[in-house]
């Protein structure tokens, strides 16, 4: 095999892969033996036809066809690991030559194949770099915040009277039509006012209502076979109810923890405040130092990449602004990918079986996933592998540099910056230790014995 790559511009190569018909031969007779096995041609058995007829009754170019589909996505691929070209999107391919069609069997497989690609590029040692966050401070209100979240947990619904307002909850039966077909309906969903969970305009319509009452509105329905399209809903409220927290008293207290007090639980509470700014404050430092990798790299993207991941994020009603925003996060959520699998591949974390069973829960229970098909699709593990493996390597580059509060205080994240794979062989090794030692032991103890 003969390949070339032609740089067209700097975010697009241009392939050629030129195939001597000698190392497509293998390929082409296996091709004769399946296709024989699949013919019936009069005179001879199934699997026993000779190529030569094969030609004659078919065309050759019929095998050829086949052994190019088969063949070309490893050829393809093994030009582009051998030239290290860091591909963005699948190729545009063409075949320019095929083997002899007719004829002595011979000639060449040509194809070119053009991809957007990313030019070859550096990530900067982060030796000597600091990172600025902001302070922690935990208040009162932090502290009344956190309550409040327990306290949400722990409430109750009561009937009220009143007009609905933003945090309700409505009981209802819902009929959505178009023109004087009925398309979909619901009955006895309990829906919180203000979620936008469920229709466009619904919010509104419910702002306001009391139980017992109707209401109708135009919406355009976002799911099923009529999504897009525009629909008349009518909404009957059977109940309207309000969240009632329970009062955070002693009581309370020891309900929902294991102090006595609500002094004590709001101590608590303050510790947990802290842990979670604590975890903010990490996640704040990462965002810093991707934005200086990104700074110090800056990459040069393909613009139709781009635009392909931007279109994900907006329809053709996009206002000019919208679109613009989407781009821009296009481009940052690209660079970061592209910066932090090389920075992976000089890192080279380890991930162990644990660390990956623990984030694909975690991740299952974000996007409400089940766990149980995760795990059974190889894809979605390999996928799961590469992002952990990502995000471990940034952690792992975060812990290199230095980084300071706006107060000049230096920031400890190594609670963030860890790695667990490595306490898990030190804990490991240090087991191995103590058996041996214990070993060790028993055999002098043995031994004294003996004596």
């Amino acid at each position: 095999m003969k390949s070339t790559v032609e740089n067209l511009e700097p975010t697009r190569a241009k392939v050629t892969v030129e195939v001597p018909y000698e190392e497509l031969k293998k390929d082409m007779d296996a091709a004769y033996r399946d296709l024989a096995k699949q013919v019936d041609v009069p005179g001879f058995r199934r699997g026993k036809v000779p190529p030569r007829v094969i030609d004659q009754r078919f065309g050759r170019v019929v095998v050829i066809e086949q052994v190019i589909n088969d063949v070309l996505p490893k050829f393809y691929a093994d030009v582009i690991t051998e030239n290290d070209l860091r591909v963005m999107a699948q190729p545009e391919i063409e075949v320019t030559e095929i083997p002899n069609a007719t004829g002595q069997p011979g000639g060449q497989l040509v194809f070119v194949a053009e991809v957007p690609v990313i030019a070859p590029f550096e990530v900067p040692s982060v030796e000597g770099v600091e990172l600025e966050v902001d302070p922690i401070s935990i208040e009162d209100a932090d502290v009344d915040q956190e309550l409040e979240e327990l306290q949400n947990r722990f409430a109750s619904l009561k009937p009220i009277k009143r007009k609905a307002k933003k945090g309700d909850f409505a009981t209802i039966d819902m009929v959505a039509k178009i023109g004087d077909e009925e398309v979909d309906s619901v009955s006895d969903v309990s829906y919180e006012i203000g979620s936008n969970s469920m229709l466009p305009g619904m919010d509104k319509a419910l702002t306001g209502m009391k139980a017992d009452e109707d209401v109708t509105f135009t919406t355009t329905l976002a799911g099923g076979e009529h999504e897009g399209e525009e629909a008349e809903v009518t909404i009957n409220v059977t109940a309207m109810k309000a969240r009632e927290l329970p009062k955070a008293d002693d009581d309370f207290a020891q309900m929902v923890s294991e102090f006595d007090t609500i002094e004590e639980l709001r101590e608590d509470l303050k510790t947990q405040a802290e842990k979670r700014k604590r975890a903010d404050q990490a996640l704040q430092a990462r965002d810093r130092l991707m934005d200086h990798l990104i700074d110090a790299v800056k990459l040069e993207l393909p613009e139709s990449v781009v635009e392909e991941e931007a279109k994900k994020n907006y329809d053709d009603k996009a206002t000019k602004k919208e679109k613009t925003e989407a781009t821009e996060k296009a481009t940052r959520r690209i660079s970061e990918q592209v910066i932090l699998e090389e920075i992976a591949a000089d890192v080279k974390p380890n991930i162990s079986q644990q660390e990956l069973f623990d984030f694909m829960m975690q991740t299952a229970q974000m996007y409400g996933i089940d766990p149980g098909q995760m795990f059974q699709d190889q894809n979605q593990i390999q996928a799961m592998v590469a992002e952990l493996t990502r995000t471990k390597a940034l952690a792992l580059t975060l812990a290199k540099v230095t980084v300071k509060d706006t107060e000049g205080n230096e920031v400890d994240l190594s609670e963030f910056t860890r790695d667990p794979a490595e306490e898990a062989d030190e804990f490991t090794t240090a087991e191995e230790g103590a058996d041996t030692e214990a070993t060790e032991q028993a055999e002098d103890a043995e031994e004294t014995e003996d004596k």
